[in-house]
């Protein structure tokens, strides 16, 4: 065990090791799996990347399902920003663009969870629900996003159209990567920039906003969307 400076407790060097063993382990997998995509992955495959036996691979992880568990666990963290506090004009939309902006990097980073994401929470019950507790809660925050829009008088939609338009955005964002690889190279330029998703979004909103907000969205329009 090594020595630790007098008044800290001494580390465990085995402790680290493991550690650091499992976090390599997760930083090949997530990048394996984003890559070729999580069901056409082996542990063997893993195993060889990382230049280890799968011995030692299943003294880490019992199996891949364990691995995709902790990679889901931490896609979980990212994806769990609370919207801002409201703001009114120009400032609603920018809030609205920048929790897309941040839902889409966080996507594009655990991208296999999203291109195989029926087969992933079919197998398991536990990432079933806790998938469909994230899309309550993000349909929540756009909504509450999109409501005071529509209070401060920067969109004009009932609550009716707020909520299915709500919808309508949780669905776009869902199978956004989805409808990408379906058009061609699933690596495309359009589909990494998460200003391209949040922009794709933000159009579903458009048609409903007024005066300063519809203008502002325009300005970022240009500004982000090349």
């Amino acid at each position: 065990m090594a020595k630790a400076p007098a008044g800290r407790p001494a580390l465990d060097g085995n402790a680290v090791r493991t550690q650091r063993t499992r976090e390599r382990i997760l930083a090949v997998s997530l990048g394996l799996f984003n890559d070729r995509g999580e069901a056409h992955v082996t542990t063997g495959m893993i195993a060889d990347e990382l230049d280890i036996s799968p011995g030692n691979l299943y003294y880490h992880f019992r199996n891949k399902d364990q691995i995709v568990e902790r990679l889901f666990e931490r896609y979980e963290e990212r994806i769990s920003i609370e919207p801002p506090q409201p703001s009114g004009g120009a400032g609603a939309i920018e809030d609205l663009w920048l929790y897309l902006h941040l839902m889409f990097e966080a996507i594009w980073d655990y991208r296999f969870l999203y291109r195989n994401l029926e087969d992933i929470v079919g197998r398991n019950r536990r990432l079933r629900e806790r998938f469909r507790r994230i899309v309550d809660a993000k349909l929540d925050a756009v909504e509450g996003l999109c409501r005071g829009l529509a209070r401060g008088g920067f969109m004009k939609a009932t609550p009716g159209e707020v909520r299915a338009l709500s919808v309508n955005v949780l669905v776009v964002a869902t199978y956004w990567l989805n409808f990408q690889s379906v058009r061609g190279d699933r690596d495309a330029g359009d589909a990494r920039d998460p200003g391209n998703g949040a922009y794709q979004v933000m159009s579903l909103v458009a048609p409903f906003l007024a005066g300063e907000a519809r203008a502002h969205f325009e300005r970022l329009g240009r500004e982000y969307v090349r």
